[in-house]
């Protein structure tokens, strides 16, 4: 189904990684202790030899009562000897897991490398907040008006759940993670280690050298966030758009359709198409999703990168605006459920001062794409209001000095962690700091993605030396071309999936009406139809109520179980109905069929979240109508087999008969 496989596809845009990290707090545990077991962990170079378990700590270690909870913890082995420090990982986010590493394999020659989990994200105590994905879901735009007012008052519902369901919200703070990582550090025996952070991660690398400067060797950053820049700044953001405008202007294909890319954007911008046709174009989605799309400056960043991005906004200005639709729908599908939003929530808040203040100010002075993608983090500067600020991170909004030996990594046209911000805000505090741009390189992704040989070199010889060898990169030539699969190219082929699943369903059930008017099915030809043809009208009629909804509604969500749950039931119903009518074989079979349905569809729904539920719901409802059916032709056969074999029933003979 193109829908999903885009969908999926788009979680690209924000490194959705987000496995089942769940563990339990081992019985007579005691916070600090670290239990680990052999096990194997997944990198781009096959599965490496690791330790896996688990490390118990407090909740919240102000509170000498405090609950326990357990975080994962995987040490990937080096596989050289005599090994040296070891490096311990922070992924991004925020609201995403710490315990997805595949670059690990990079590292491993001379080095351990440890993820531990993210109190509130992965292990025993996670902050979801189901009030907000559904807040955000049930918005008719992502940041459209009305949004940040929701978002804020799930935020606020979620806080006061959690907080009645025991959870300590005073204990998720960077600090306290910060102690985590201290606590598998001397669990694991460790004088000194060493850290690699990237993006929201680096902040806790920062903290880290503030508070246990002792307990560090080295630390190399990666798309660096300094205090304060949790609050995405639009107008930094139109400072990158203006370096791309310039490199358009060096790009034939680029410079051949806008004589100011910049100035298109704004101009687009201040007018978003409101619809592609019968489909609508969600403008504060499109704004959102476009700063995502901005992170990555290389093609290969499926499905949005900058090239793609840009393409589909100058398409748009030369009037096509399907890429925005696109892009629009991507967002819509993704977003909601691509974080864990407690724990977002509860790291944002270590910059509320900086948010307080930008809104306080009046917030977007009038940039191109504007606070959307503060607004759909932030709920609109709303959320400080919305969720409990950390009692420490007054202590943290500005930058302290480090005498750590530290390695800044910036990309030159990163939109999120721009390098001029570690150049002015973090560099001068680190004594014995370096930086390198990397000219044409955006956010992390393509730090990880592009020149990889020189990226790992960079970091193995500043681990294991100090020294800062970026010798082997060269500079990137940006383009503007977005191949093959272009937003609007995406937008066409998502639009033919739906129409044709629609058409090829209408087809399927005509003929198989006709068929049953002419005797049904054959024994082997209906067991085929019966699991055939319900997933074929299943997905034909899901595809033509997405299309109805998206056109008439577009605040319903489009994986809501309200449109797949009854859709996808009559549609199973209706197929096992017809492809089990022959012959011989009565026809009441249909309301007991459609029951089952409906019973299998609600069912298969709980079986996952959001658009995924969608498809579940189609196997449940696949499943219970062929079992109904089955039902019925065993109560049909007995009852049969009783009447063949009972007496044959005599009419009385007497006066009269």
């Amino acid at each position: 189904m193109a829908l999903a496989a885009i969908g999926l596809a788009a979680a690209g845009l924000v490194g959705l990684a987000l496995p089942d990290t769940r563990i339990t707090v081992p019985a007579g545990a005691r916070a600090g202790e670290l239990s680990l077991r052999p096990c194997t962990y997944a990198t781009e170079a096959g599965d490496l030899p690791a330790d896996c378990g688990e490390l118990v700590v407090a909740e919240n270690r102000d509170d000498l009562g405090s609950r326990l909870i357990a975080l994962p913890v995987v040490r990937v082995r080096a596989t050289g000897v005599d090994p040296a420090e070891p490096v311990f990982r922070l992924a991004g986010g925020p609201g995403q897991t710490n315990m997805v590493f595949p670059m690990a394999s990079r590292l491993v020659e001379r080095h351990d490398v440890v993820l531990v989990g993210y109190r509130g994200v992965d292990g025993s105590s996670v902050l979801d907040c189901p009030e907000v994905e559904s807040a955000v879901r049930g918005s008719a735009d992502l940041v459209g008006e009305g949004a940040a007012h929701r978002t804020a008052e799930a935020f606020a519902a979620c806080s006061r759940r959690l907080a009645g369901e025991g959870v300590d919200l005073r204990g998720y703070t960077l600090t306290q993670r910060v102690e985590d990582l201290e606590d598998a550090r001397r669990a694991l025996g460790h004088p000194r280690i060493d850290l690699l952070s990237q993006s929201a991660g680096t902040r806790t690398a920062m903290v880290y050298s503030w508070r246990r400067p002792q307990a560090l060797h080295r630390s190399a950053m990666i798309g660096v966030n300094p205090p304060g820049h949790f609050l995405w700044d639009p107008a930094v953001t139109d400072a990158q758009i203006v370096r791309y405008a310039e490199l358009c202007r060096l790009d034939a294909g680029c410079a051949a359709r806008t004589d100011d890319l910049a100035a298109t954007l704004r101009a687009t911008a201040a007018d978003v198409p409101g619809r592609w046709g019968t489909l609508p174009v969600k403008a504060g989605a499109v704004r959102a999703a476009t700063l995502w799309g901005l992170f990555e400056t290389t093609s290969s960043a499926a499905p949005l990168n900058a090239p793609a991005t840009l393409d589909a906004w100058l398409t748009a200005a030369e009037g096509d605006p399907s890429g925005l639709w696109a892009i629009s729908i991507m967002a819509e599908l993704v977003f909601p459920g691509s974080f864990v939003w407690g724990e977002s929530a509860a790291t944002a808040m270590t910059d509320a001062a900086a948010v307080d203040a930008y809104y306080g100010a009046g917030g977007d002075p009038g940039t191109i794409l504007g606070n959307a993608g503060a607004d759909f983090l932030l709920a609109g500067g709303l959320l400080t209001g919305s969720w409990p600020v950390p009692a420490d991170a007054v202590d943290y909004r500005e930058p302290r000095p480090s005498a750590v030996r530290t390695l800044l990594v910036s990309g030159e046209l990163d939109v999120s962690t721009p390098p001029a911000h570690a150049t002015t805000e973090l560099l001068p505090t680190l004594p014995d700091g370096d930086q390198v741009v990397l000219a044409g390189f955006g956010h992390v992704g393509d730090f990880w993605r592009e020149q990889p040989e020189a990226g790992r070199t960079l970091l193995t010889t500043f681990f294991d030396t100090g020294a800062v060898d970026d010798s082997g990169y060269r500079p990137r030539e940006v383009g503007f071309d977005p191949g093959a699969l272009s937003l609007p190219t995406v937008a066409r082929v998502l639009l033919g999936t739906l129409l044709g699943a629609a058409v090829s369903a209408a087809v399927l059930l005509g003929w198989m009406v006709r068929r049953v008017r002419r005797g049904g099915f054959g024994p082997r030809v209906s067991v085929a139809m019966r699991i055939a043809a319900p997933v074929v009208l299943g997905l034909g009629a899901w595809s033509a109520a997405l299309l109805v909804t998206a056109s008439l509604s577009p605040a319903t969500f489009l994986g809501s179980p309200s449109i797949a749950v009854p859709v996808m039931a009559v549609a199973a119903g209706l197929g096992v109905h017809l492809a089990g009518a022959r012959r011989g074989r009565p026809r009441s079979s249909g309301p007991p069929v459609l029951a089952a349905a409906l019973a299998g569809s609600g069912l298969g729904a709980l079986a996952a979240d959001g658009f995924p539920a969608a498809l579940s719901a189609l196997a449940g409802a696949v499943l219970a109508t062929n079992l109904a059916l089955i039902a019925l032709d065993v109560v049909r056969d007995h009852r049969s087999a009783v009447a063949a074999v009972s007496p044959t029933r005599r009419d009385p003979v007497g006066p009269g008969a």
